[in-house]
């Protein structure tokens, strides 16, 4: 299965563009941020370390300590009851070895490498600068805060040991980064969200439009509303429906008016027909003037299929099928109902019972038996129509609901149709809102399968 991490939707593609960009901008701020706590903490612990290790090797080279290792941990004798002369006693070692790394003390070489720079800067050669981080005492936290370091550096040949502290605010700039994101977050993305909601609301309109039928005449207009571009997005819209709607209506003019023509001619044609003396020439003449009739008929029924003036109503499937399978039978087809649940659908009537007349047609004559089933489906029911003919190739299905198509290529009514009982029938259902499917049966047969979207 593939990831999808891209969002499809308009609002989603916003959103998710806008959170990304701000989580690497917060990274960003949050490395510089981290940077510049990290210096600030080695100037605040370093230069006071730096400024102890000066003025003790100051006053070591002044001999203010006598070279007596326990005089420098008392400080000078003549000071060493003075309170801040006890102070700094606690805070500073001098040796002449190296000073032993206190119990559970972790080493900060970049401390250290802090202090030998600023030691240099000082004119102060050390071969040598050592840090460590005590571990933190619990009871002194609240009284001391911050976090004490020792910093020794060997300078002439002695050893000097300084006590600094320097700050520990990781947590807290941690928390302030977490809330100032969020804080973004919500008065960013919030906005977007609300703009974008109100630039797709009306594109999603558009599309369930501009996915209905265009026969529909008559489809309320869309309301203009949304950004500037949306709005004259669906202006044009509007606009051009109205055109194929304007052009539908003189088209179904046109073939009122050519249906009209042709039937009184060939009405005419035939009251003339009817007085041939010769009964086999009559015969003759009145089948071929029943079959342009009747292609008349099927053409004009594609071409006004999905119009008409007739309004949507709740139709009950199961007695539709059951009346249709009765009226077949009494004309002696085999036409039977299968299994039929109860579902209604808001269809046109005269023009789904069309459809199924048209496949019910083809299922008796080119599959000996015509049997009918509803059935019910996520969202949609399905009458289907089987029969057990042949069955049909991939390309027939392909080909044979195109107008004027037929497996039997002749164009006799008696071994077939004009070609268009399929395509008629699907357009009638796509006009309802649902499909017309063609798949052959497992044991043979074929089934015509006509899915409408539940009422």
């Amino acid at each position: 299965m593939k990831l999808r991490l891209w969002p499809r939707s308009l609002i989603g593609q916003l959103v998710f563009a806008v959170a990304v960009m701000l989580f690497v901008a917060q990274a960003v701020n949050f490395a510089l941020l981290v940077r510049g706590q990290k210096q600030q903490t080695l100037a605040h612990g370093g230069g006071m370390a730096v400024a102890r290790i000066i003025d003790a090797v100051d006053r070591d080279r002044r001999g203010d300590f006598r070279g007596d290792p326990r005089e420098a941990r008392a400080g000078s004798p003549d000071r060493r009851d003075e309170p801040q002369e006890r102070e700094r006693a606690q805070k500073l070692v001098i040796s002449d070895t190296p000073v032993p790394v206190p119990t559970g003390a972790v080493r900060m070489p970049e401390l250290a490498d802090y202090v030998a720079d600023l030691l240099n800067e000082a004119d102060v050669s050390a071969q040598s600068v050592d840090a460590w981080a005590l571990p933190q005492r619990p009871r002194l936290r609240a009284n001391f805060p911050g976090r004490t370091v020792i910093v020794a550096a060997q300078i002439d040949g002695r050893y000097f040991a300084v006590r600094s502290r320097i700050p520990t605010g990781g947590n807290r700039l941690q928390g302030f980064l977490v809330w100032q994101t969020l804080s973004l977050y919500l008065l960013l993305l919030i906005p977007i969200m609300v703009i974008a909601w109100r630039a797709a609301a009306p594109l999603r309109d558009l599309t369930r439009a501009a996915r209905s039928n265009p026969a529909l005449r008559d489809a309320t207009p869309l309301e203009e509303e949304g950004p500037s571009d949306v709005r004259d997005l669906i202006i044009a819209f509007n606009a051009y429906r109205g055109r194929i709607a304007t052009m539908l209506s003189d088209k179904d003019r046109m073939l009122g008016a050519v249906g009209h023509d042709l039937r009184t001619p060939l009405a005419s044609l035939r009251v003339r027909v009817e007085q041939v003396e010769d009964d086999a020439l009559r015969d003759k003449m009145i089948a071929s003037i029943e079959e342009m009739a009747a292609m008349l008929t099927d053409i004009l029924a594609l071409a006004r299929s999905g119009a008409g003036t007739e309004g949507r109503e709740p139709v009950a499937l199961r007695g539709l099928v059951e009346e249709l399978a009765a009226d077949y039978r009494e004309r002696g087809k085999d036409v039977t109902v299968a299994a039929a649940v109860d579902a209604a659908v808001m269809a046109r009537p005269l023009l789904l019972r069309r459809a199924l007349r048209n496949l019910i047609d083809n299922a008796a004559t080119y599959g000996q038996r015509a049997r009918l089933s509803v059935e019910r489906a996520p969202g949609e029911v399905r009458i289907i129509v089987s029969d057990d003919g042949p069955g049909l190739t991939d390309e027939q299905i392909r080909t044979l609901i195109e107008p004027f198509a037929r497996g039997e290529q002749s164009r006799n009514r008696a071994t077939g149709g004009s070609g268009l009982g399929l395509s008629i029938a699907r357009d009638i259902a796509e006009g309802e809102g649902g499909t017309l499917t063609l798949r052959n049966r497992d044991g043979g047969g074929l089934y015509a399968v006509v899915a409408l979207p539940t009422a």
